[in-house]
């Protein structure tokens, strides 16, 4: 039996050691054991709090890593060569510790409940952060084609729900300070979503150096080309079309929505978001200064 006692959120959510978690798709035990997972020093992981431009750094990490992806002649969906951590009822029949390496992983836990092995500094991490405002507005919509997400009435009320919380991932503040925090534990290399729109090749070196993966300029040409966001939206193998029904109502809208900085603008209003803002400053400080919120004419 688990330490502490999960609570119940909602009808889809409960409350473990200080975190959201859904209940259909892991339970409390499960969490625990994931601490345990043997790491490999060549493993991969890729974190990101929900909402984050996480299918489309699967994408990009895919392609640097998987030549056959890079030229198309590995028909895999790229959330089978990036798979879920914590999600076991995506990829049911899968033992990581039979996988080949390197094995690469993608995660929205929090610092506290990921393997402890990634502490000895040899298998890499990367932290993939968005600006908490356009990922809220994010959220709100996705939570309409989520089938495990109980319905916000309105932006208020999600408001509300997300600094309390209330949501898979917990407080943003928490996930984001939690691994930032502790980041000289881990071999790890933070980026920003913001960067990603605005010079993707320039982030996908980064990535790429990091990985010590060499590629000529025309092979980072077809990663960036195919992580567009044009070509993803098309890309069956990318766009989580294929996402079982049970997961996501497509009748309700596509998993690929926007991806624009400050679309928070549009959505959010000028008291949720001073209010938003004095919360950051009351919380990170200085550190509130690295997030990116719209980009100038």
């Amino acid at each position: 039996m688990s330490a502490i006692t999960p609570v119940s959120r909602d009808k889809y959510l409960y409350w473990y050691k200080g975190f959201c978690f859904i209940k259909e798709m892991m339970t409390p035990e499960f969490v625990d054991s994931i601490q345990d997972l043997k790491i490999r020093d060549d493993d991969v992981f890729l974190i990101t709090y929900p909402k984050s431009g996480t299918i489309w750094s699967q994408q990009i990490l895919s392609l640097i890593c998987s030549e056959e992806h890079r030229n198309g002649t590995g028909k895999i969906d790229t959330s089978e060569r990036v798979q879920w951590l914590e999600f076991p009822t995506l990829n049911p029949d899968v033992d990581h510790s039979s996988r080949p390496s390197p094995r690469l992983f993608v995660s929205h836990l929090a610092e506290p409940f990921v393997p402890q092995g990634l502490k000895n500094k040899k298998a890499k991490v990367i932290y993939v952060m968005r600006n908490p405002k356009d990922v809220m507005n994010s959220f709100y919509h996705f939570q309409k084609i989520a089938v495990l997400s109980e319905k916000s009435p309105d932006f208020q009320h999600f408001f509300e729900k997300f600094l309390d919380g209330e949501v898979y991932g917990g407080k943003w503040f928490d996930h984001f300070q939690g691994w930032y925090n502790h980041k000289d534990s881990y071999n790890i290399l933070f980026l920003n979503y913001e960067d990603m729109i605005k010079d993707l090749r320039s982030v996908a070196k980064k990535i790429s150096t990091f990985l010590g993966i060499k590629l000529d300029d025309k092979a980072m040409d077809i990663v960036i080309k195919k992580a567009s966001f044009k070509e993803m939206k098309i890309d069956p193998l990318a766009n989580k079309e294929n996402m079982p029904e049970n997961i996501i109502d497509k009748k309700c809208g596509s998993f690929m929505r926007k991806g624009q900085v400050g679309d928070w603008k549009n959505i959010m209003t000028v008291a949720q978001s001073e209010t938003f803002d004095k919360l950051l400053q009351e919380k990170m400080g200085n550190l509130s200064q690295i997030f990116t919120w719209e980009f100038s004419e």
